[in-house]
């Protein structure tokens, strides 16, 4: 077999083209903190590396209006936890990306790394959904916009094709009376994969809900938003008869496997009870308690 091939791209359509030639041959290097792993375990064999650290947009953080932010798609999760408005207002999404391996990982890691892994565990996922996050995409047909939620189409896959390539992340203007919130269970209490992990986004309203997002990871073949739990909290004050009708909801959503560290009976009742913690920290913030 031929020796992989590396290359530095200065731009988009330069990482772009040199992907679409490759015909599918091809990885972007981020952080590299799977894909080096995967290619050194044999896992992936790409002809070519396109490592993308070069390229300007996709290490921003910018916040184009008032609480409007976009994340490009290497930004490391320790550059991102330096951001003090972003922490404000996203406590949830760093939450999640805190648990992304040890703080030395953290240093190289992304968020666009995490999601574009395609792992259905992956702790970043569910708060970004939660977050009405968006995938800016770039490639030979140009740019597009994907919801998080409609990202991942099966366990290590994504809704990319050849020759695209994830740019940024698009979090949606924060209002007031916001906040999130992610928990994870794991066996062990660090550097450990989820078994399940939910991310809550929640405003409120004059002690009324007046939206709210939910998502499951680690639950389904792809993470989950869990639509009807939106129906059921907006317009409620969050009492925990509605947070139980969630709780079931997201049980009701569940379709995990089996594997040593979980099965599918503990992952599903896990995901009820991480729900109401998630919802009630969420809740808490926005209350400044």
């Amino acid at each position: 077999m031929s020796e992989t091939q590396y290359l530095a791209a200065k731009t988009i359509d330069e990482a772009v083209n040199a992907h679409s030639k490759a015909n599918g041959s091809a990885r972007f290097l981020a952080g590299g903190t799977d894909l080096l792993v995967q290619i050194k375990s044999g896992i992936k064999k790409p002809n070519l590396v396109i490592d993308v650290k070069k390229i300007v947009e996709l290490n921003t953080i910018d916040e184009v209006s008032e609480n409007e932010f976009i994340v490009g798609a290497s930004v490391s999760g320790a550059n991102l936890n330096r951001n003090p408005k972003f922490s404000k207002l996203w406590p949830g999404v760093l939450e999640a990306f805190r648990l992304i391996g040890s703080e030395q990982i953290q240093g190289r890691a992304s968020l666009g790394g995490n999601l574009c892994n395609g792992s259905p565990a992956g702790d970043s996922v569910p708060a970004l959904i939660a977050a009405g996050c968006k995938a800016l995409i770039a490639g030979p047909n140009g740019k597009r916009e994907v919801p998080i939620e409609d990202f991942h189409t099966g366990p290590g896959k994504t809704v990319l094709e050849n020759g695209e390539m994830l740019v940024s992340l698009k979090f949606p203007k924060r209002e007031s009376n916001s906040s999130d919130a992610y928990l994870r269970m794991t066996p062990r209490t660090e550097m450990d994969i989820a078994v399940v992990g939910c991310g809550v986004s929640i405003s409120i309203e004059n002690n009324l809900c007046t939206s709210a997002r939910v998502s499951m990871g680690a639950v389904a073949p792809t993470p989950l938003l869990i639509n009807e739990a939106t129906n059921i909290m907006v317009g409620s004050n969050l009492n925990s008869e509605i947070l139980e009708k969630v709780s079931r909801l997201c049980m009701d959503a569940c379709n995990p496997i089996d594997d040593k560290r979980g099965t599918i009976e503990y992952r599903t009742k896990v995901a009820g009870v991480l729900f109401k913690r998630t919802a009630l920290i969420a809740i808490d913030r926005i209350k400044g308690n």
